[in-house]
């Protein structure tokens, strides 16, 4: 497996710390609002990628924290007239919802930077005692960027060029400063808002020092891969490594992903171009393995442009891979097999396993041994896509170059061996994405399949007592839930919509 390393600028082979084990940090969001597409682009990117990492064999321990102490958040809390604390319970708790509805794992552990407070001052007293930080005369504590000579390495920045570049960005209330480009680590109390106590008065912590403290705790030390959005290269990943590197002599983390920006109709999402769009909203137009799909259709380094017509692209080929999977439930339901309702492999092994057994069976009739060599080399490039630096937009591809195949393969008289290892190999691979088709994934939504077969059976026996009527309003019912029904030579077949 090769990542591109932010670090070094360039794909290096992962070299875990222990083997088959990750250490893997990943930057979660502020929370004083819901969160928008652009939260949700990391978020699916880097839960893909430990996904994928789970199915080769590795034990991912994935942290990834809620910031829930924050100027957005204080200043939303005092408009609403709520405390802090309970603006950033309720939308942590909306976060979750979001997250579900993206089929986005929960983290190994989900630190709150409330909760660790005393490991922040006690890392600022650390750093202040070695000479990195200073104290201000109002209680501010700086660090002292020009003491760390390593400063500017990850976004590859040189320190006088930042210099000069922030000597006009300097605000009100940052006088103390000793150079334009130093950080806070505390700062002091202003009325009305939440502090806690420290050596330097009562405070809150800066917003790079948090993550500082949180994710060495929750990955026991130098993590294998820290990761986020591209905007947190500089500063704050950059003053993450500044904090850490020189109390504690070693790296912060061996390995640095980014994802990259996300668009809307070629252009920066802002509130006040009207084209802010968070999940929850794009979550009620569509389902959420459409929003997983999209997101995964261009690789994660590149430029993401958003647009509805898009989405509505990534819905069709959803719909096609959906098609060919229920096709192939459908024929065998009619063969009389039952087919479990979670089918897919957990591990690699099992997987390699599948084909290996495949290529021996002596059940494939009619071409398919050739169809199964052909779904072979894509299932090859999809690995090979997904191990160069997580290219899940080629490795999407070669999912519809075996849904092609099958389709072009599978019939009434295909082979059970044939039908059954076509969807155990399209329904892990987009496992492997992140995608579950046995699941609507709409925020708020959940389906019924026994009340939907029955529908189908109320409706089939209105249409024999020629209560056509009666049969045309379960179509409908069926069809405002979602389910949409295509009446065919072998039956009745239903898709989500």
């Amino acid at each position: 497996m090769k990542i591109f390393n932010t670090l070094s600028r360039k794909k290096e082979e992962l070299q875990t710390i222990e083997p088959m084990k990750i250490r893997m940090y990943v930057c979660g969001p502020t929370v004083y609002d819901f969160i928008h597409i652009g939260n949700a682009r990391p978020m699916i990117v880097f839960d893909t990628f430990r996904r994928y990492m789970t199915f080769l064999g590795y034990e991912v321990n994935y942290v990834s924290n809620f910031t829930d102490i924050d100027d957005k958040i204080i200043n939303r809390a005092n408009e609403l007239g709520i405390s802090a604390e309970e603006l950033a319970n309720r939308f942590i708790d909306e976060c979750k919802k979001d997250m579900q509805g993206m089929n986005v794992m929960p983290a190994t552990t989900h630190p709150l930077a409330t909760k660790e407070i005393d490991g922040m001052i006690k890392l600022i007293k650390d750093l202040v005692d070695k000479g990195y930080a200073y104290v201000a005369k109002d209680g501010t504590v700086y660090y002292d960027t020009t003491k760390f000579k390593n400063y500017g390495n990850l976004s590859h920045k040189n320190l006088d060029d930042l210099q000069s570049g922030f000597r006009n960005l300097k605000v009100s209330g940052e006088e103390d400063k000793k150079t334009f480009t130093d950080f806070v680590l505390w700062k002091p109390k202003k009325e009305g808002e939440p502090y806690w106590e420290s050596p330097w008065g009562d405070g809150r912590p800066g917003w790079h020092t948090e993550c500082c403290v949180m994710a060495p705790k929750y990955c026991n030390g130098t993590l294998d891969i820290h990761a986020g959005g591209e905007d947190l290269v500089f500063p704050h990943h950059e003053n993450e490594i500044a904090q850490y590197e020189p109390l504690y002599g070693v790296p912060y983390a061996k390995y640095w992903m980014h994802n990259a920006f996300l668009n809307i109709n070629n252009q920066k999402m802002s509130k006040s171009l009207g084209n802010f769009h968070t999940v929850r909203d794009v979550l009620e137009k569509f389902d959420g393995k459409v929003l997983r799909l999209f997101m995964l259709s261009t690789h994660y380094r590149a430029m993401l442009n958003f647009s509805f017509e898009l989405m509505e692209s990534s819905k069709a080929s959803l719909e096609r891979i959906e098609n060919c999977v229920n096709n192939i439930k459908f024929i065998l339901k009619n063969k009389g097999v039952t087919v479990v309702a979670d089918t897919k492999l957990e591990n690699i092994d099992d997987f390699n396993e599948l084909v290996v057994d495949i290529k021996t069976d002596s059940e494939l009739i009619n071409g398919e041994l050739e169809a199964f060599d052909r779904i072979c080399e894509y299932i090859k490039e999809f690995f090979d896509k997904m191990d160069d630096d997580l290219n899940t937009a080629d490795a999407e591809t070669q999912v519809y170059e075996i849904v092609r195949v099958i389709n072009q393969t599978v019939n009434e008289n295909s082979s059970i061996s044939f039908l059954n290892s076509s969807l155990l190999i399209v329904e892990t691979l987009l496992n492997i994405l992140g995608i579950d088709l046995n699941n609507i994934t709409t925020v708020g939504s959940d389906i019924d399949e026994t009340l939907i077969e029955k529908m189908i059976l109320e409706r089939a026996e209105a249409k024999k007592a020629k209560d056509f009527a009666k049969a045309d309003e379960i179509r409908k019912n069926l069809l405002d839930m979602g389910i949409e029904l295509e009446d065919t030579r072998q039956g009745v077949k239903w898709k989500k919509v």
